[in-house]
């Protein structure tokens, strides 16, 4: 990612925040839905995911996502469908909530929360020898994801075309973009997002999707 992005304040709002993270989640799944069905990402939109993923530690809210919130362009435009003003690509929804429902089995589980907190700082270490995106940090990545979240009973069926999901770093790919969509749920979560207001504050969420678009 371009480290001359500015860094815009994100607003103190908490819906706007939360809209924001939930936003991730959101970007997540539709790259996930891409990789499966062109084996291709928009590189900034990967990009968030990724040193999203990687800092644990954060310097800011802003930080997290790179400073702009076009940066979470593809995950907000996928929230206006959830606002009810687009037409949803149901199977981007379904792995959304599905990473939802996984972060909280996550949140949850008290000692998959501190393996996975000791294996991502092993990719940290990764990140800065090769770079947040070479492929041995995405391998680290998928296999991070694949040896925690990946155990639960819930688990996430990726559609796409077979020849694709089959091709080299492919399965590290979308494991990677899965691992991103459950780090921005506990973002989501920590600034008080819930699935009931995804339900009982749309006009919130609409508010906020009106600031940042």
């Amino acid at each position: 990612m371009n480290s001359t992005t500015p860094i815009h304040r994100a607003p103190d709002s908490p819906s706007a925040r939360q809209t924001l993270a939930l936003a991730g989640v959101f970007q997540a799944a539709s790259l996930v839905d891409e990789l499966a069905r062109t084996g291709q990402v928009e590189p900034r939109a990967w990009e968030t995911l990724i040193n999203a993923t990687i800092d644990t530690n954060p310097a800011s809210f802003e930080a997290i996502y790179g400073g702009h919130p076009n940066n979470l362009r593809r995950g907000l435009d996928t929230l206006e469908s959830l606002s009810g003003r687009k037409q949803a690509n149901p199977v981007v929804l379904r792995y959304g909530f599905s990473l939802l429902m996984l972060m909280n089995k996550l949140r949850s589980d008290t000692a998959m929360m501190d393996t996975l907190g000791e294996k991502l700082t092993h990719v940290q270490r990764q990140a800065e020898r090769f770079g947040p995106t070479h492929e041995n940090v995405i391998a680290s990545l998928g296999e991070t994801y694949q040896e925690t979240i990946s155990t639960f009973k819930t688990r996430i069926v990726v559609q796409g075309d077979p020849s694709l999901l089959q091709t080299r770093m492919m399965p590290e790919r979308v494991r990677a973009c899965l691992m991103s969509g459950i780090r921005f749920g506990l973002l989501w979560h920590q600034q008080g997002g819930r699935r009931w207001k995804l339900v009982f504050q749309r006009k919130a969420m609409r508010r906020a999707l009106d600031r940042f678009s």
